[in-house]
C-alpha cells in the first residue's frame, strides 16, 4: 500500500492540456480522498504557487499525502513533495521529497543542471550527495504531473496510442508512459465530469510493474484535472476520488446529476 498510495497521486494522476495555453494557474489547489473499499485510508493535496529560482519568477508545486482514522495507526503516511520548475519550458529546477511511510522515511533534495545534464541529490538522511547524469527534458515526480498538463499531442491521440516521458525518481531515470484508453463520464460529488481514461506504465522493475492494474480519469477540458485514481490490487482495489478544488484557471465542464 505504501507504494500504491502516495506515488498513485503524485506520479500517476499526470494530466494534459495544449501547449500554447497553460492548464493552470498560482493558486491552483486539489483535495483527494483515497479510500479502500469502504475504508477512508488518507487524503492527499495538490498546490501551486509561485516562488523564485536562478533569479527568475518559477512555478513552486507542492504535493501532501496522508493517512487518516483507523488506518494512520496501522500504516501512518506523511508525505511532503515540492517541485520548482520553469514557467515557460516546464523543466524542474529543484525538488524535495520528505516522506514517513510506515516507518520507511527519505529526506532528499534534487537539483537539475541542463548545461551538464545532471541532477544533484542531497540524501539529508544519509548524508550523502550523489550527480546522476539525466536525458534532455527529464522531469520529477511531482513536475510530470503539471509538464503534461500541457502536453502538445494529447488532442492527436488515438485510443491505444501512448505518451512518454523521462522521470527521474528513487536514483534513476525511467520512461514514464500513458496510455490513452478512450473517455467515458464519471459520477463526482460535483456533478457528471466529462473525462478521458489513461494507463500508465514504466518499465518493469522500476517503481511500477506493468502488470498492475492502474487507471486514471482525467477531465475533458481545458483544465485536464485528475478525477479518479484506481489501483487494483491483489486483494480489493485503492481508489482516490476529487473531493475538492480552488483556483482553477478554466471553468469546469459539469453535466448536473
Amino acid at each position: 500500500m505504501k507504494k500504491i498510495l502516495i506515488f498513485t497521486l503524485f506520479l500517476i494522476t499526470v494530466s494534459f492540456a495544449p501547449q500554447k495555453e497553460r492548464a493552470f494557474k498560482e493558486g491552483e489547489w486539489f483535495k483527494f480522498r483515497i479510500h479502500y473499499g469502504v475504508v477512508n485510508a488518507g487524503y492527499a493535496t495538490l498546490e501551486i504557487k509561485e516562488a523564485v529560482r536562478n533569479n527568475k519568477k518559477v512555478y513552486h508545486a507542492i504535493g501532501k499525502g496522508y493517512t487518516t482514522g483507523v488506518t494512520k495507526f496501522f500504516f501512518r503516511v506523511d508525505d511532503l513533495y515540492e517541485s520548482y520548475f520553469d514557467k515557460e519550458t516546464g523543466n524542474p529546477y529543484q525538488f524535495v521529497r520528505k516522506i514517513d511511510e510506515g516507518g520507511y522515511t527519505k529526506n532528499q533534495e534534487g537539483f537539475f543542471n541542463y548545461t551538464n545534464k545532471t541532477v544533484t541529490v542531497k540524501d539529508y538522511k544519509r548524508k550523502t550527495e550523489k550527480n546522476f547524469i539525466v536525458p534532455d527534458n527529464t522531469q520529477d515526480i511531482l513536475s510530470t504531473f503539471y509538464y503534461l498538463r500541457n502536453h502538445p499531442d494529447i488532442d492527436k491521440l488515438k485510443v491505444g496510442e501512448f505518451i512518454s516521458i523521462d522521470m527521474f525518481f528513487d536514483d534513476e531515470t525511467t520512461k514514464f508512459k500513458m496510455k490513452y484508453l478512450g473517455n467515458e463520464n464519471i459520477k463526482t460529488k460535483f456533478g457528471n465530469i466529462p473525462t478521458m481514461i489513461f494507463r500508465p506504465y514504466v518499465q518493469s522493475g522500476r517503481v511500477f510493474k506493468e502488470q498492475e492494474s492502474l487507471t486514471v480519469w482525467i477531465s475533458n477540458d481545458d483544465n485536464k484535472m485528475p478525477i479518479r485514481i484506481k489501483a487494483s490490487l491483489a486483494v480489493g482495489s485503492l481508489k482516490a476520488d476529487l473531493d475538492g478544488f480552488k483556483g482553477l484557471k478554466y471553468p469546469i465542464s459539469v453535466k448536473m446529476n
